[in-house]
């Protein structure tokens, strides 16, 4: 393959990390700009046309280009410009980690469901230090107390990189450490399929929901495999998919007398929300699976790195609670659980808070209570544009389906115009 400099190379491989087409990357592009940069840009073909000569090389990106190519991927114009810097990990994971993101000679692993087992480097050769699988093991507490800062935008290149890293790792492991590293590899395949949900990006969160479910078959770990369907029925649950949700919790609770209460609480939690969407309504079987849930709470004391928000959030099983009411159209009680919520919630969890708000809202809306409806919303969809998260966006949008009592008065317009943004 022809070589290219190394800045072209690098915005390629940032995009295809993201899965993105060359025409998701100029709509990115677009959306970068301000108003007073978008009115001057060229037609999208030309942007098209321009976009592949920067990756091959043959151009270089002039202002305002490189401003908005690092813009729209979420990184500084010297971090995708500048001379290439090895990362900063030593010994065998440096080398690796620096070869995966500095890769010339190689395309770029795309994460998208069609190319989902290609290998973008060289294969690694000799045995893997054990030791890499404390490493992964150790960055996951922070890499889920940035997801709640920052939301998906900024966390899912970082976590697509580690992922990928360990499913090249299995293959060249020997056992155990491949089952160590497999049973990490669940843990973040898990991670960057929840990222690509709270995205909005559903297929390529189910193509990793399937990874980790995979993964857990392969470590033959009767939690991990409960754990990754209570996964796949949290995705199913965004996608409206109440049948769905119930069947894959009730699977993760086959061997339920073998589970650890954490993946219970999870299983449990799920089946919940599904059951919360079924045209039943039937809000007394979802009250007894949360109660039950709410008793194993306090009975959470493993040691895995994974599926801590149980333990993590404050009032979990009242937020779920909350949004399970909220769907069965039991208002006033979803509205008194968030007041109670919200008044505890860590200010920090900003991407959370909003999900949160926003669904207090939408129970303010049906209540109703007009004024605090569009205040809340007003300072959610703030929240929304600094995270990226497709969900606070869903959940903002679903605001006004409330609200159409009161759709003609001045609050309700307000409202429109508030959720607008989000179309």
């Amino acid at each position: 393959m022809e070589d290219v400099p190394a800045w072209a190379a690098r915005l390629r491989n940032e995009r295809r990390e993201r899965c993105w087409s060359p025409k998701e990357m100029v709509r990115q592009m677009i959306e970068a700009a301000d108003e007073q940069v978008r009115t001057h840009l060229p037609t999208r073909e030309s942007l098209l046309r321009m976009l592949r000569m920067w990756e091959t090389g043959k151009r270089r990106p002039r202002d305002p280009y490189p401003m908005l190519l690092a813009r729209a991927l979420g990184i500084s114009e010297e971090a995708l410009f500048g001379e290439a810097t090895a990362l900063n990990v030593a010994g065998e994971l440096g080398v690796l980690e620096s070869a995966y993101a500095e890769s010339k000679q190689h395309d770029i692993l795309e994460t998208c469901v069609s190319t989902i087992g290609i290998t973008l480097y060289p294969p690694h050769q000799g045995p893997v230090a054990p030791e890499l699988v404390v490493y992964f093991l150790e960055q996951l507490p922070g890499h889920y107390k940035a997801d709640m800062w920052l939301g998906p935008r900024h966390l899912i290149p970082t976590v697509a990189t580690q992922a990928q890293l360990i499913r090249e790792l299995v293959h060249a492991a020997d056992a155990p450490v491949r089952r160590s590293l497999l049973n990490a590899g669940v843990a973040y395949a898990a991670l960057l399929g929840w990222l690509y949900q709270d995205a909005g990006d559903t297929q390529r969160s189910g193509a990793w929901r399937d990874v980790a479910l995979d993964m857990a078959h392969r470590s033959q770990d009767p939690q991990l495999i409960s754990y990754a369907l209570t996964n796949k029925a949290m995705l199913a649950i965004d996608l409206q998919d109440g049948h769905g949700a119930v069947d894959y919790a009730e699977a993760a609770l086959t061997n339920e007398s073998k589970l650890c209460p954490k993946v219970q609480v999870l299983a449990l939690v799920h089946q919940a929300h599904g059951h919360s969407m079924l045209p039943e309504k039937n809000k007394d079987l979802v009250d007894r699976l949360l109660d039950h849930a709410a008793e194993l709470v306090d009975h959470v004391d493993d040691e895995h790195p994974w599926g801590n928000a149980c333990r993590r959030s404050i009032g979990y099983i009242d937020v779920q609670r909350a949004t399970t009411y909220l769907r069965l159209g039991a208002y006033q009680e979803a509205v008194a659980l968030w007041d109670r919520i919200l008044g505890s919630a860590p200010e920090s969890a900003q991407r959370d808070n909003g999900v949160f708000w926003a669904r207090q809202a939408g129970a303010l809306a049906a209540i109703p209570e007009p004024e605090r409806v569009v205040q809340i919303a007003s300072a959610t969809a703030a929240i929304a544009e600094r995270t990226g998260s497709s969900r606070l966006r869903q959940e903002l949008k679903a605001i006004p389906r409330r609200a159409s009592a009161w759709a003609g008065t001045a609050p309700g317009r307000e409202l429109a115009e508030i959720i607008s943004q989000f179309a």
